[in-house]
C-alpha cells in the first residue's frame, strides 16, 4: 500500500478522532503538582474569608481553549474561599468572555452579584488603567460592566485601590501580567500571580524566581495541577488527555509514513 497516495482527509480524521474522543471520557491523568502552581494555589488560600481578589481577563478569544480551565480553576478556588472577586479586563475580547466564566461559576455555586463579586468590564491603554487603579479604581471604573455604579454595592464600597485588593491575578495571553508587575507589584506593591499560556510559562520562570510573580498557572498542564489540589476534574485535565493523544496520534503517523517511505525507497 502506497501511503503517499492516501486522501489526506484521512489523516485530518483521525487526528479529529484522536483529539475528540478523549474529550468525551472521565479518565483522569496522573499530574503532579509543579512549585509554581502550589505558590498560587497557597496564596490564595492562605487568605481569609471576605478577602478582596482581582482577575484579570486579559486574552483573547483565540486562546479561550487553554486559558478558560486556568480561569475557572483560580474562581473555584476564591468562591471555595467565600473571597470577593473583582473582576475586569484589559484586553477587549476577553470582556464577555470573562463575565461569562465569573457568571456561570457564581451561578454553580450560588454566589451573588453584588455581594460576592461584581465585573467592571473593559478598559483602553491598561497601562493607564493599571496605574490609574493604584490610586482610585473608581476613578477608572466609575461604573461596571452592567452600567451599574458598583460602590453601591456596600460588599465592594470599601474597595478604593491596591490597599484592599489581596491579590492580582492576571489572567493572560500575551504579556499584560509583565505589566501587573512593572506598575502594579513594583510601584505600589501589590502581589500579583499569572494564568498564562502553555509557551508563555518559560517567560515568566525568572519573574516567580524574583518573587516578583507570586506564581504561575501554565496551560492545561498548570490548570490540571490546580484542579488536582481543589479535589475535581475539570477542563484541565480533559484537554490534557485530548493534547496527549493528539500528539501520541501525530507520532504514531509520522512514524507510519517513515516507515512506508523506507519499504518504498527499497
Amino acid at each position: 500500500m502506497d501511503l503517499s497516495r492516501i486522501d489526506r482527509r484521512y489523516i485530518y480524521l483521525v487526528i479529529a478522532i484522536a483529539i475528540a474522543v478523549p474529550l468525551l471520557l472521565k479518565v483522569q491523568l496522573p499530574v503532579s503538582v509543579g512549585p509554581e502552581v502550589q505558590k498560587v494555589y497557597d496564596e490564595i488560600d492562605s487568605l481569609q474569608s471576605r478577602d478582596c481578589v482581582m482577575i484579570s481577563f486579559d486574552f483573547e478569544a483565540s486562546s479561550v481553549a487553554e486559558i478558560k480551565p486556568v480561569a475557572e480553576a483560580v474562581i473555584r478556588h476564591a468562591f471555595e474561599k467565600n473571597l470577593r472577586i473583582v473582576g475586569l479586563a484589559l484586553f477587549s475580547e476577553g470582556t464577555a468572555i470573562g463575565y461569562n466564566i465569573i457568571s456561570s461559576l457564581a451561578e454553580e455555586y450560588g454566589k451573588k452579584y453584588g455581594e460576592d463579586y461584581i465585573y467592571l468590564g473593559f478598559r483602553p491603554q491598561y497601562v493607564s488603567a493599571i496605574l490609574g487603579m493604584g490610586e482610585n479604581i473608581d476613578q477608572v471604573y466609575p461604573l461596571d460592566y452592567l452600567n451599574d455604579d458598583w460602590k453601591d454595592f456596600p460588599p465592594f464600597s470599601d474597595v478604593e485601590n491596591y490597599h484592599d485588593i489581596s491579590l492580582v491575578v492576571s489572567i493572560a495571553d500575551g504579556s499584560l501580567p509583565t505589566y501587573w508587575v512593572e506598575y502594579a507589584g513594583s510601584r505600589y506593591g501589590q502581589k500579583i500571580a499569572a494564568g498564562i499560556t502553555a509557551v508563555m510559562a518559560t517567560s515568566y520562570y525568572p519573574y516567580t524566581a524574583s518573587g516578583q510573580l507570586v506564581g504561575i498557572i501554565g496551560g492545561l498542564k498548570g490548570a490540571a495541577e490546580y484542579e488536582n489540589l481543589l479535589g475535581y476534574t475539570g477542563g484541565g485535565h480533559r484537554g490534557m488527555l485530548a493534547q496527549s493523544s493528539g500528539h501520541l496520534a501525530i507520532i504514531a503517523l509520522v512514524i507510519l509514513a517513515n516507515v512506508a517511505a523506507l519499504r518504498k525507497k527499497r
